[in-house]
């Protein structure tokens, strides 16, 4: 059992429940601590819609990027928002490695 496990930090679109959950679950059993979001407004979290919701957690996915030592795209059907745009180019502005779902 490793000493220390790499932190992984998924991102991509909301609507895409399903695969985040399938992807955290296959990263945690290859030892990887694995840092999601925590709501899926395209998925039924209503509470999104809230006044400034959207851009706080905006906001917070990329504090989640700086906890990370790379970041996982979710982006099914070779899907990336401009949401999840922003956060590729953030993750590689500071030098973190951008793995993906599915090639691109």
């Amino acid at each position: 059992m490793p000493s220390t496990y790499p932190v992984i930090t998924l991102c991509g679109s909301t609507r895409f429940k399903d695969a985040f959950i399938e992807a955290q679950k296959r990263l945690t059993l290859a030892g990887y601590i694995v840092i999601s979001v925590g709501l899926f407004g395209h998925s039924g979290d209503s509470e999104v819609s809230a006044d400034g919701v959207k851009a706080m957690l905006d906001d917070m996915h990329k504090r989640k990027i700086d906890m990370a030592d790379e970041i996982f795209v979710i982006n099914v059907g070779g899907y990336i928002g401009s949401s999840t745009k922003s956060e590729i180019e953030y993750a590689e502005a500071h030098g973190k490695p951008v793995r993906y779902l599915e090639v691109v």
